[in-house]
């Protein structure tokens, strides 16, 4: 009576695990709609169960039919949680993909039981079937692990579940073969107790990790929505500080350069065509930056139509021939504001950061620079130390700078 109530619970407890796990994640998504993968997951959890309540109960009795049915479920719960893992990396696996494996997956069984009745064989390819699909799935996700520790645990986990479904096979198949009463009496086997207690081992901690995943998703959105600016898409403030500070303490071994921008007579815009119009100048301005700045590098809307953008990478040199393409490309862009296409300028000051300097200090050097550009006649960047203020028009001003002597540039003044 013990050996066939320890067989029994060895029986239920993988697809006992699975489906608490597989409850969890339907909540989660409840919770949180717009995590698809989670749903995914959860329906993955529940095939797999209904895959294996199919071979404990046995039911079809028609043991050809029954090892087709679980083997369908069973394909349909491994495709699916690849899916759910690919998802929440922004990835697909692709309906044409995942009907090929499963066919070929489900054709093998067909045929080791109607045509080569081959019981191991059948163990061979689905087991074998469904670590190739999730270590193919691993593949996929291997940037996990040069992220934050949850998904390099999660990672590892994933890599040792694709695995396992080798390395069990192979060490108790042998040991495993069904007892005379073919496969009805599979369950006896150490092959089967060994599969459902490592699932249930490895399908907890995987399931754990996920979840823990899941909530530092919805932590770092929250984060990401205090330091966003709503209206432009850029960090706020907040954002921008926090983000910049990092990235001064932490990185040194390249050039870093901040860049403060102000948009030229912005209240100008607001008095004449209205504050739908200013928004507007906003949100388009903020959008334009963010694309010229690309990835690795930080915007934020630090006051009402004042921007910084901290350049990784970028000396003042390079940073200043990067401005003068963006004030060229902002001075020829027509803005589309509500009942009128506007025309702006923008005035930038640049500063490079120092061995010790911090965001303070930083910001001061590029704000009096900005001050400068602005006193200069506004639509110009300035990036060096003792630019002169000469109250000319823009234009006369931009070709006066562009004359000058390029030793005097050196000195200090560099703009339109």
């Amino acid at each position: 009576m013990d050996d066939v109530t320890t067989r029994i619970t060895l029986t239920l407890i993988g697809p006992a695990t699975l489906a608490v796990f597989g409850s969890a994640f339907v909540g989660a998504w409840a919770i949180e709609r717009k995590r698809h993968y989670l749903l995914y997951l959860a329906v993955a959890c529940a095939l797999f169960v209904i895959g294996a309540c199919v071979q404990i109960v046995y039911w079809p009795r028609d043991p050809g039919l029954n090892a087709v049915i679980s083997c369908a479920f069973y394909n349909a719960a491994v495709l699916l949680a690849s899916e759910g893992l690919l998802r929440r990396a922004g990835k697909r696996m692709g309906l044409g993909t995942g009907l090929a494996a499963g066919t070929v997956i489900l054709g093998l069984v067909w045929y080791f039981y109607y045509v080569d009745r081959n019981l191991l064989a059948r163990i061979y390819v689905m087991n074998f079937g469904y670590g190739a699909i999730l270590l193919w799935t691993t593949w996929r996700l291997r940037n996990m692990w040069s992220k934050r520790l949850v998904e390099r645990a999660l990672f590892t986990v994933l890599v040792i579940f694709s695995l396992q479904f080798f390395a069990r096979t192979l060490l108790t198949i042998d040991f495993g073969a069904p007892p005379p009463g073919g496969a009805r009496g599979f369950g006896q086997t150490l092959f089967w107790q060994a599969l459902q207690l490592s699932l249930a081992v490895l399908g907890a901690a995987l399931s754990v990790l996920i979840i823990a995943a899941a909530v530092m998703d919805v932590i770092d959105d929250l984060r990401h929505e205090r330091d966003t600016d709503r209206l432009t898409g850029v960090f706020n403030r907040r954002g921008f500080d926090e983000r910049a500070r990092a990235v001064l303490e932490g990185q040194w071994s390249v050039p870093l350069s901040l860049v403060l921008c102000d948009i030229d007579h912005f209240k100008r815009i607001n008095d004449t065509s209205g504050h739908d119009a200013g928004d507007e100048v906003l949100r388009l301005f903020g959008m334009l930056l963010a694309t010229a700045a690309g990835p690795g590098n930080l915007v934020g809307r630090i006051g009402g139509e004042e921007f910084a953008i901290l350049l990784q990478g970028q000396t003042s040199e390079t940073a200043l021939r990067w401005v003068e393409l963006l004030r060229e490309a902002i001075d020829e862009t027509r803005f589309d504001a509500p009942d009128s296409v506007l025309h702006v300028t923008a005035s930038f000051g640049l500063a490079e950061a120092m061995e010790r300097d911090t965001l303070s200090t930083l910001m001061k050097r590029a704000d009096a620079r900005l001050y400068r550009a602005k006193q200069s006649g506004r639509n110009r960047a300035v990036a060096f130390e003792g630019t002169p203020i000469i109250a000319l028009p823009d234009g006369e001003q931009a070709k006066e700078q562009n004359h000058r002597n390029p030793a005097d540039r050196q000195d200090g003044a560099a703009s339109s």
